[in-house]
């Protein structure tokens, strides 16, 4: 029988790292579905000790930055994600000197934005796109992330007082986290052949929709769909059968809780604003999935 408990009601050894060891810093994207509010539940699901931390889907990477760990290795399917995310671990002071071109106008937003609907995108540098997506993410509609069947980035302009696009100290923080991570562009399978039972892997995936409206956004532009869903959760039974410790978070849905429920699934309550009406915005409940209960 399938019992869902309350986060409260979980209790491990959390990971400690002495705060000296840690750079402050926060993510330099933001990202729809970001933890940072469920970062101390997050946090105290970690197993204590663990070779290695993967998170193939990166996203902002908010767990990641606030738990830096000794050792990495992010991904995602997102190449445009994965490059600003190498542009920041090797190429920094390129990426804020360029960082300071940009400006917080609508005509220059929609000019940079649709760069890449012609052949001149080909043409920009490493930092030059990585430079373009911090600008966009900065200045769009809440942050969002979306491209068209094209892969064109379609996000509006978003509506702000005095957005942030340049952080220089917090980009380098950002830097020296990265120093010595794998960063790599692939699909949240491909861990599969490298992860051990001594690892750890935490997974992100874009949610389960709620709603036949809920699931307005794309990742990218071939999307990610309950055939996808289904096939991460075929890699967490395959990892967890090899005994690899894993975390993934989802949205409360019957689907989700169908599928995860031989593993411990903890309720959590996060404030989620992406939807375009703000009557439907406000505080929905979300999964934290786990099997280390389960491994012996």
């Amino acid at each position: 029988m399938l019992t869902l408990n309350l986060a409260k009601q979980f209790s491990v050894e959390v990971p400690q790292q002495e705060a000296s060891q840690k750079i402050p810093c926060t993510p330099f994207l933001k990202w729809v579905g970001g933890k940072r509010q469920l970062l101390p539940e997050l946090l105290k699901r970690i197993p204590i000790k663990i070779n290695r931390y993967y998170e193939p889907f990166i996203g902002g990477g908010a767990l990641f930055f606030k738990y830096q760990p000794s050792s990495a290795s992010i991904s995602d399917l997102n190449p445009e994600l994965i490059n600003v995310y190498k542009v920041v671990q090797c190429e920094v002071e390129a990426l804020i000197e360029d960082l300071k071109q940009h400006f917080y106008e609508e005509d220059y937003f929609y000019k940079i934005r649709d760069l890449d609907r012609s052949s001149d995108y080909l043409k920009l540098s490493p930092v030059q796109r990585a430079s373009r997506l911090i600008f966009l993410n900065k200045t769009c509609f809440n942050g969002l992330y979306r491209v068209n069947s094209k892969g064109f980035f379609n996000t509006p302009f978003g509506r702000y007082s005095n957005p942030t696009i340049l952080d220089a100290k917090n980009l380098r923080a950002c830097s020296q986290v990265l120093k010595n991570v794998s960063i790599s562009l692939a699909s949240f399978d491909a861990i599969e052949d490298k992860i051990t039972p001594k690892d750890f892997v935490y997974f992100d995936p874009p949610y389960v929709p709620l709603s036949t409206t809920s699931y307005f956004t794309s990742y990218d532009s071939e999307g990610f769909d309950l055939e996808m869903q289904n096939k991460l959760f075929e890699l967490c039974e395959r990892l967890h059968i090899r005994g690899v410790p894993f975390m993934l978070s989802n949205s409360c849905s019957t689907f989700v809780i169908e599928k995860y429920q031989k593993f411990q699934i903890e309720l959590v309550s996060a404030t989620r604003a992406i939807n375009s009406k703000s009557s439907a915005r406000g505080r929905i409940k979300e999964v934290i999935i786990t099997n280390f209960h389960l491994i012996k």
